[in-house]
């Protein structure tokens, strides 16, 4: 929101527009001038109104779908509404209290806190729940393991300071035993424990470029297999979890079985959806991104709410994603503290 947002519209023209805003949210509808002499406050004749809308309409706030229809907000109007025009409300004492009881359950195993925030983020909004998690190699690693599989096959288990777990299977240029591959696994723990993935894999290219004559036939299995199991920790495929996309479809925005078919296209397309979340984790805060603002939310006219989470080292993002009709007023709050009380409790596994 500019200054100039605030000094083009006098408190009427605001007043107007809030309650334009706020009739559309609650009735899906384009509103219409007898609609708002209703709600003012202040009488006003519905002809003032009209001209009051038109000029809202052509300063990008309003626009009117049909000619013969009332107006609905554009992604400008409704970023002045959250601004500064809204209402906020907390979320409710219930809702802190599911929030704060399904995190402390979760405490004991990090790796599940961003699947159950996905789930409550749709539960409590009636939207779709996003989380994105952040990059394993970036965070500070507890503990390496390598379990030995089927013939030369060995499953490398990288866990994270708050539990985070990333795995992959390797293959060896022979079988190792398993007594060999237990010693490998407390060598690298008691060796890197406290680094991040990235550190601990960078540290362990130089030892084997420097040191690959002096160390034993041990050693030499260790930085080996180190090296190709953390190849994928280190850049792993974005991960992501998206709870309640059926939730939506009983939404007047989805009625048309071409857009439910584009909803499911978009999760489809991971990269974009991380990529536009990743965007909303710079600086602090909720970011709110409306319609045209991204090519994500363009295409279904919708909104996406988002905030950044903090993890040992690393960032990751949690979102709503739904029509743009949606209450700010309750779900701004809501997402702000979901992921405050998220890095609260991932900082409590570490």
């Amino acid at each position: 929101m500019s200054n100039q947002d605030l000094t083009e519209l006098s408190e009427r023209d605001r007043e107007i527009l809030r309650d334009v805003v706020e009739a559309y949210l609650l009735g899906g509808e384009p509103v219409s001038s007898r609609q708002i002499a209703k709600r003012l406050r202040n009488p006003l004749s519905a002809a003032s109104i009209r001209n009051v809308m038109a000029d809202l309409d052509e300063l990008g706030y309003l626009r009117q779908p049909h000619a013969s229809a009332g107006r609905i907000p554009t992604a400008r109007g409704y970023h002045l509404f959250i601004d500064s025009l809204m209402r906020a409300e907390g979320p409710s004492a219930a809702d802190r209290h599911l929030i704060d009881e399904t995190l402390r359950s979760g405490q004991g195993d990090g790796s599940l806190l961003p699947g159950k925030i996905s789930s409550i983020l749709s539960q409590l909004s009636r939207q779709i729940g996003i989380v994105v998690t952040p990059d394993l190699g970036s965070t500070l690693l507890k503990a390496v393991e390598f379990v030995p599989l089927t013939g030369r096959k060995v499953l490398c288990v990288c866990v994270s300071a708050n539990g985070f777990i990333e795995h992959k299977v390797v293959e060896t240029d022979a079988v190792v035993a398993r007594e060999d591959l237990i010693s490998v696994s407390n060598y690298l723990t008691e060796s890197f424990a406290g680094l991040s993935l990235v550190q601990m894999r960078d540290r362990l290219l130089g030892m084997m470029a420097l040191e690959r004559a002096q160390v034993d036939a041990l050693m030499q299995r260790a930085l080996e297999l180190a090296q190709k199991g953390l190849n994928s920790a280190t850049a792993p495929e974005p991960s992501l979890l998206v709870e309640g996309t059926e939730t939506l479809l009983s939404q007047p925005e989805l009625a048309s079985l071409d857009r439910v078919r584009r909803l499911f296209e978009t999760f489809n397309d991971k990269a974009r959806v991380v990529s536009l979340l990743n965007r909303c984790m710079q600086g602090e805060g909720v970011r709110v991104v409306i319609g045209e603002e991204s090519d994500l939310t363009s295409e279904l006219d919708f909104s996406l709410i988002a905030r950044r989470y903090d993890r040992d080292g690393g960032t990751g993002s949690i979102g709503l994603f739904g029509p743009s009709r949606m209450e700010y007023a309750r779900l701004i709050p809501l997402v702000d503290y979901l992921g405050e009380r998220l890095s609260a409790a991932l900082d409590a596994t570490m």
